[in-house]
């Protein structure tokens, strides 16, 4: 009786291990090559998926998409300014027998692919262009990128430059640069005012050329403005015309 209950262990034991070598489960995110006597007979899942155990392998690949960083990369622009410049970029499988068949990893495979594509864009491109146009820096390394993995079944859908490293004298360079055309735009608007507020004086002195009384009360107006404090003593000379009413008036009482 023992040794039936072994025999039976034995059995049961060989069945669960031939069917858990039979029986695999594919998610729903995931598609599994299948592979027989090292030939590709073509595609599974998902869900339950039934091989021929030790006949059949699988191998199983995510066609979600993938996030990867792209290390720094120390390039150098066409104007000749050593950057370091680091990216990020999303692809997915979207034919999982290329990306089984045709590259042995297709992770590593891209994330080589795009560090090289971005040495190379940012070395045919101007720093100006780099810093100010980095959308159109983005379009051209994930086209080029795009155009490298589309043989492996692999689709970049976005590539983008997060950050991009200066020397320290380039900085200072750029920060006087930008303060140089600050201080010039400063210049510039000054002279417009001063241009503008001459114009408007050369009316007003046409204006007040037509009417002499004009100019009188314009000074009085001018030394109310500038004795509002009390602090100062102020000593102007006074125009004999606005004495010649008061002396006219004298004389004429004498008379």
């Amino acid at each position: 009786m023992e040794l039936g209950w072994i025999i039976y262990f034995i059995i049961a034991l060989a069945v669960i291990m031939v069917l858990s070598a039979a029986l695999k489960i594919v998610q729903e995110y995931e598609r599994g090559g299948v592979f027989r006597l090292g030939r590709f007979v073509g595609l599974r899942g998902p869900g339950l998926v039934v091989i021929i155990p030790f006949i059949e392998r699988i191998r199983k690949v995510d066609q979600r998409v993938i996030t990867m960083d792209v290390p720094q990369q120390e390039c150098m622009t066409m104007d000749n300014v050593t950057v370091t410049v680091d990216a990020v970029i999303y692809f997915r499988v979207v034919d999982p027998a290329d990306a089984i068949l045709k590259v042995l990893d297709y992770i590593k495979a891209t994330s080589l692919l795009a560090a090289t594509t971005l040495r190379n864009v940012v070395g045919q491109s101007e720093l100006d262009e780099l810093l100010a146009h980095r959308e159109r820096l983005n379009e051209k390394i994930q086209v080029v990128v795009d155009e490298g993995t589309n043989p492996w079944g692999i689709k970049v859908s976005m590539v983008e430059v997060k950050d991009v490293e200066l020397p320290e004298t380039m900085q200072r360079a750029m920060a006087a640069q930008a303060e140089a055309e600050r201080d010039r735009r400063a210049k510039v608007v000054h002279a417009e005012g001063e241009y503008q507020a001459a114009e408007k004086l050369a009316m007003a002195a046409k204006v007040i050329a037509t009417e002499p009384s004009a100019l009188q009360l314009r000074y009085l107006q001018a030394m109310t403005s500038i004795a509002t404090e009390r602090t100062n003593t102020i000593i102007f000379p006074l125009p004999i015309d606005l004495l010649t009413p008061f002396l006219s008036g004298a004389n004429s009482d004498k008379k």
